[in-house]
């Protein structure tokens, strides 16, 4: 395995297995973000919650062993029962839950490609591992190829997939009364984004993605990125700068037949995002040269 491979396996460990004394530690936080929307922040994907008479309208649910914490945060802010709950796309650390919830009686909703996915086993080749089939339970028992919409607890709520951006069965949720926007990993708010290759991610289709967001949203639009912080319109256009710059930068070295290595190693290429501290994260500057790199030669 390459050094840069092995630091990128090491990096994903330390977010999605910590220690059993990091995992005693997690709490659920809970934040109001609009009107009956709410955001968890524990360990994993940003969690989002519709509450009202119709029930919890979920988005993402963490890790199995956080399900109790997670529920219990819940009933902080509504006693109904959990009916739907929607997966933005396929990784453990936002579908770790799915069996749980299922026992709990969601109906778990996903783009087709989600549950694909999860139904067979996954060798992702970056970081030289398989990830095994989900149990029967956890798999989405309802699977849409473009949009859906939900109308509950006095609710519009549009769930559109975006091709080929972190996964290849990434979805976004927008919230229309409440003006909120869930976009999944195809936002890491702050951070160079994770582009998983291996499943069907593309730094084009990212970019994309995020150009998509930015046409339903307004100024006022409230976004709850797949990681970190609460954000705004304003900010996810900084963002899409960001990227675009990143992909300008390294198409003209492509263009002028530097190899995978040249770019990878170049850190002028990212260096006004790095000293902002884009890199200091999941994904470093050399990670994100390699991913563009290896997504826009082909």
């Amino acid at each position: 395995m390459k050094l840069s491979s092995f630091l990128i396996n090491i990096l994903f460990l330390a977010i999605t297995l910590p220690t059993l004394s990091q995992q005693k530690e997690v709490q659920i936080k809970v934040h109001h973000v609009s009107n009956n929307v709410y955001m968890l922040i524990g360990q994993g994907g940003n969690i989002a919650i519709s509450v009202g008479e119709d029930g919890v309208f979920m988005i993402d649910d963490q890790f199995a062993r956080l399900t109790p914490k997670i529920l219990k945060a819940i009933k902080t802010v509504s006693e109904k029962e959990i009916k739907f709950l929607l997966n933005t796309h396929w990784h453990g650390d936002h579908t770790g839950g799915n069996e749980n919830m299922e026992k709990e009686g969601a109906v778990i909703i996903a783009h087709e490609n989600v549950r694909k996915r999860m139904s067979t086993d996954q060798f992702q080749k970056e970081r030289n591992r398989t990830i095994k089939a989900s149990p029967k339970g956890a798999l989405p028992v309802i699977t849409f190829t473009k949009d859906l919409n939900f109308h509950f607890n006095g609710e519009s709520i549009y769930a559109f997939h975006v091709h080929n951006a972190h996964t290849d069965g990434d979805a976004m949720v927008y919230f229309g009364n409440s003006n909120v926007l869930h976009m999944g990993d195809t936002y890491f708010q702050g951070k160079y984004p994770y582009i998983d290759l291996d499943s069907g991610g593309s730094a084009q289709g990212y970019i994309d993605a995020i150009k998509k967001a930015l046409l339903i949203i307004d100024d006022d639009t409230k976004i709850i990125p797949g990681h970190r912080n609460l954000s705004s319109k304003a900010e996810l256009k900084e963002y899409l700068a960001m990227l675009e710059e990143i992909k300008t930068n390294i198409l003209i070295e492509i263009n002028s037949g530097k190899t995978e290595d040249e770019v990878t190693n170049n850190m002028e290429l990212t260096r006004k995002y790095d000293n902002l501290n884009y890199g200091d994260w999941f994904i470093s500057g050399k990670a994100i040269r390699k991913t563009f790199y290896k997504s826009l030669k082909q």
